[in-house]
């Protein structure tokens, strides 16, 4: 190897000289051919600038010791370039393992937390979810009691990402082993913040609302954790009416209750219950004002419920330079008898 270097050097400096007297794109050719020979050796970009430094002192003795100083000033300069490169690529490729495995968990996520859409005679369901980034902190369930009884989950992490993704995944293997079709709302809701004080950090909290829609009695039963208002828009008058119902969100408060509202349910009423990232979307630096999102409902309101909720994302994720900010969570249920 080191006469194979030996020759190549005494071949860059032959090169080099020749170059200079002629300019000879040919000499520029042989380099390439150089340049490769290096590379294969794993010869650095400095240990070749320290050639060429060689090369030039061996050719003109005389050099100003200005020169001499710039090329070595440049063989340092290269040295550190080097070493930043190589944590670059490092960094690089830390980067691409950890997307790798957070785009394997994010499926894992949809997998683990996917739910169906219930098929309810008399009652048209919508529901869209779309992580702002690949994991979500958004959450939301269906389940469907042998009494007819229409459980519906949905809850919001005050947090991103993995650590987001994992509260998720703890509230819905928590909710699993409930009997959720024989619990009221507010009962579900005291169980599940037991779970959440216990298992998440201080610093972590998640807002919930969950309900129970009962068609042969055509009610809805919900109770809320601090989470965002739903609303529902009466047929018979066509204007929106705010469901706020009160408590305080899970993780706070190891022993906190929550009260259980009911409301009437009417021919051809929708439901609609929401995350932040819908109520809290931005147009430009301005965050809309609820009766902007409700003009958006009524703009679809005669749409079925699967196409209502899909076109109001379009709308946002539109007004939103199609780059979501936060997640965004959006059900719908109309009762058509």
């Amino acid at each position: 190897m080191e006469e194979t270097i030996r020759k190549n050097t005494v071949k860059y400096q032959k090169l080099l000289q020749k170059y200079i007297e002629t300019q000879d794109e040919k000499s520029l050719y042989d380099l390439e051919l150089i340049s490769k020979a290096f590379i294969k050796k794993n010869i650095l970009p400095e240990e070749l600038i320290n050639l060429h430094i060689q090369a030039m002192e061996r050719i003109y003795p005389q050099l100003l010791e200005e020169y001499k100083l710039s090329m070595e000033f440049l063989l340092e300069a290269t040295v550190f370039y080097g070493l930043a490169l190589q944590e670059v690529d490092y960094l690089r490729q830390e980067k691409d393992v950890l997307t790798s495995e957070i785009s394997v968990a994010a499926n894992m996520q949809k997998t683990l937390l996917g739910t169906q859409r219930p098929e309810v005679s008399g009652l048209d369901i919508g529901a869209i979810s779309v992580p702002a980034h690949q994991m979500n902190g958004d959450y939301h369930h269906f389940t469907k009691g042998s009494n007819g009884t229409i459980g519906i989950a949905i809850a919001d992490v005050v947090g991103k990402g993995i650590p987001a993704a994992l509260c998720m995944s703890m509230i819905k293997y928590a909710m699993d082993s409930y009997p959720e079709a024989t619990m009221s709302p507010n009962k579900v809701l005291e169980n599940l913040n037991r779970v959440v004080e216990r298992n998440i950090d201080p610093s972590m909290f998640i807002t919930m609302c969950y309900a129970h829609y009962l068609p042969a009695e055509s009610k809805l039963r919900l109770s809320s954790a601090g989470h965002e208002p739903g609303y529902i828009f009466r047929a018979e008058t066509e204007e929106f009416e705010e469901v706020r119902a009160k408590g305080i969100v899970l993780g706070v408060m190891p022993d906190a209750t929550y009260r259980e509202y009911e409301l009437a349910i009417q021919k051809d009423d929708l439901i609609i219950f929401l995350t932040d990232g819908v109520s809290e979307c931005r147009d430009g630096d301005r965050f809309i004002e609820t009766e902007e999102l409700l003009e958006v409902i009524r703009k679809y309101i005669d749409l079925p419920a699967q196409e209502l909720v899909e076109n109001v994302y379009q709308y946002f994720e539109k007004l939103q330079d199609f780059q979501l900010r936060d997640d965004f969570t959006l059900i719908v249920l109309r009762k058509e008898v």
